[in-house]
């Protein structure tokens, strides 16, 4: 089997065509970036040249390309002051997408600790509806929910979670998911043999669908499983080990997905997790 779209969470720093750099170190055919500082609400307008160099770069590069909306962002939150900007800085986001082609936006679902689950996830999913709403005309931007860790009350660490999110948005074709490895780890799924990783992606299949994953995030974990705290750690050094990501990279329902490492480090260390993955990949088991 051959992995067709794989590739690390890149800087932007000094300019929007250097991700087209990072992915030409890191022998990448995809990337993910953030659009604007990720720990600021504001974001300077997107000048005609950063969209169209950028937009040749990845063309030239045959990058598929995602982003990833802020932090700050919180769907769940009940603080009039942040559901606004939440909402505002979510819409802007897809636009900025719209305008340098990027095809894919993943997003964490949101947390609110003074909400039951219930609640929170029925408060982000009318936040959904009304961010896809505004945005009628950036469809062919795919919002992506995340699977979460589960720190604090983070909604997304169940899949149940995020099924229950995009069957309250009518199911609708814009909204699809991102299965993080560190992140279901974390949240108490074991993925590290392969009737656990079998067992866990018929679970995904039967509750949310293949046909809703997109994007999966290639992350070791730097804390045991069901520690429920988000810490990355390179591939195979940290809790999950080899195995699990030899899984991934050889099975056949996940050839078309786009998988990118956010692992620690930069260009020279992400290029070593990204041979390690390139190494493990052969052809489809038969079983």
């Amino acid at each position: 089997m051959k992995t067709s779209l794989l590739g690390a969470h890149v800087s932007i720093a000094g300019g929007f065509t250097n991700a087209c750099l990072h992915a030409k170190n890191t022998g990448s055919n995809a990337v993910q970036i953030f659009t604007k500082n990720q720990l600021q609400w504001s974001a300077s307008d997107l000048t005609p040249d950063e969209i169209s160099s950028f937009k040749k770069c990845a063309v030239d590069e045959n990058l598929t390309v995602a982003a990833h909306l802020s932090y700050l962002v919180n769907l769940g939150s009940t603080d009039e002051s942040i559901k606004e900007k939440s909402i505002l800085g979510f819409v802007n986001e897809i636009n900025r997408c719209r305008l340098l082609g990027i095809k894919y936006l993943v997003f964490h679902p949101g947390s609110n600790k003074l909400l039951t689950e219930k609640e929170t996830i029925d408060l982000i999913a009318v936040n959904l509806n009304g961010i896809i709403n505004q945005t009628a005309g950036s469809k062919d931007v795919i919002l992506v929910l995340e699977t979460t860790a589960g720190q604090g009350s983070q909604i997304g660490h169940r899949l149940e979670h995020i099924a229950e999110i995009i069957e309250l948005n009518g199911n609708n074709e814009r909204l699809c998911v991102c299965i993080d490895i560190c992140h279901i780890f974390a949240a108490g799924y074991d993925i590290r043999t392969l009737s656990e990783y079998d067992k866990f992606m018929n679970n995904f299949e039967d509750i949310i669908g293949f046909n809703k994953l997109k994007v999966m995030h290639l992350n070791d974990s730097l804390k045991p499983i069901g520690s429920k705290v988000d810490r990355h750690a390179p591939i195979g050094k940290g809790f999950i080990g080899l195995d699990a990501f030899r899984f991934i990279v050889n099975d056949a329902r996940l050839k078309n997905i786009l998988m990118i490492v956010e692992t620690p480090g930069a260009d020279k260390e992400h290029k070593i997790d990204l041979d390690i993955l390139k190494g493990m990949i052969k052809k489809i088991r038969k079983d």
